[in-house]
């Protein structure tokens, strides 16, 4: 009897197990893709990988998702090397806006991207 009842209870436990799954927290869309192609430099121009991480910004937006962490600051990275410092720096305040963490990061490379 203490086998079954053993039994039972362990197979409750793991059908329980796999039956809660938790939504993503932050929603990536293409952002590594995005990078590795930033990385590599060769298959993807900026203007395009800047409307890659544009569209995983809107579809944050539409699903109601949070930005991943790291998606404005490669955005304004992207914007940066196209010689856009303006969008780039509106970026890199949003970054610094949603994950306040990253301040004295995200200040640094402001200060690369300036002087």
């Amino acid at each position: 009897m203490k086998i079954l009842v053993s039994l039972l209870t362990t197979i409750f436990i793991l059908s329980g197990c796999g039956a809660t799954q938790n939504p993503p927290l932050y929603y990536y869309g293409a952002y590594p893709s995005s990078v590795y192609q930033f990385l590599k430099a060769d298959e993807l121009s900026t203007a395009e990988q800047i409307e890659q991480m544009k569209l995983v910004i809107a579809t944050t937006q539409e699903n109601g998702q949070a930005v991943a962490p790291g998606v404005h600051a490669h955005l304004a990275m992207l914007y940066f090397e196209n010689g856009n410092p303006l969008d780039g720096e509106v970026h890199f305040t949003k970054e610094k806006t949603l994950f306040p963490e990253s301040a004295n990061f995200i200040d640094f490379l402001l200060s690369q991207h300036k002087g």
